[in-house]
């Protein structure tokens, strides 16, 4: 699995323009259900609004969807996929609220408004990049357990819970690709007398 970008967490934001209120939600999902469920949450909150926008993307079907709701075709759900795609984000949904303020807007005034509202839903939820990991182990004596924690940090590796014992045992991750490169500077620093075991694989913010 390749890293990808997606939203750290759920998150919110306001935009007035020519007296018309829009709210951008944005959220990260695994699955189409999830993506629609959320859809008709915010439509279900926003029943009174005069349209509930939305757009979303999912990674392993490829699936991405939109809808208008109403507004103009090409005005609405289109400029809030455009921002998924800009900001290359995948595995999140995006539903723009807008309630109507009784002045036109017009096309362009549309397009402008609902890319700014998904927009500013977007960045208020943070985009991450997810990797995958491989969780690795390592039993050392007191005297290498500086130089390994060293090497973990020089691979961008990510230390969890260390263990001090009669020896130490180190518990961190490390990006996966990376694990042959790490078992080489592992056999130089200890002199081949080291070695570390996978005991698991997440996929986890880096």
């Amino acid at each position: 699995m390749k890293p990808y970008k997606t939203l750290g967490h759920y998150a919110a934001e306001e935009y007035i323009v020519k007296k018309s209120r829009f709210i951008g939600y944005a959220k990260p999902v695994k699955t189409e259900k999830e993506a629609l469920d959320f859809i008709a949450e915010i439509s279900k909150k926003h029943w009174d609004a005069t349209h509930n926008v939305y757009a979303y993307s999912l990674r392993e079907s490829g699936v991405k969807r939109f809808s208008d709701d109403g507004e103009p075709q090409g005005t609405a759900g289109m400029p809030v996929l455009n921002v998924i795609t800009q900001e290359d984000i995948t595995d999140c949904v995006v539903v723009v609220t807008r309630y109507f303020g009784g002045i036109l807007l017009g096309g362009g005034g549309l397009v402008r408004a609902y890319s700014h509202s998904a927009k500013i839903g977007v960045d208020a939820a943070e985009i991450i990049t997810l990797v995958p990991w491989s969780v690795c182990r390592i039993k050392c004596d007191y005297s290498f357990y500086g130089k390994v924690e060293t090497l973990v940090r020089e691979l961008n590796g990510v230390l969890n819970e260390t263990e001090f014992a009669e020896t130490v045992t180190l518990n961190f991750r490390i990006e996966q690709g990376t694990e042959h490169a790490f078992d080489k500077k592992l056999q130089d620093i200890s002199n081949g007398k080291l070695s570390f075991e996978i005991v698991d694989e997440i996929v986890a913010a880096k």
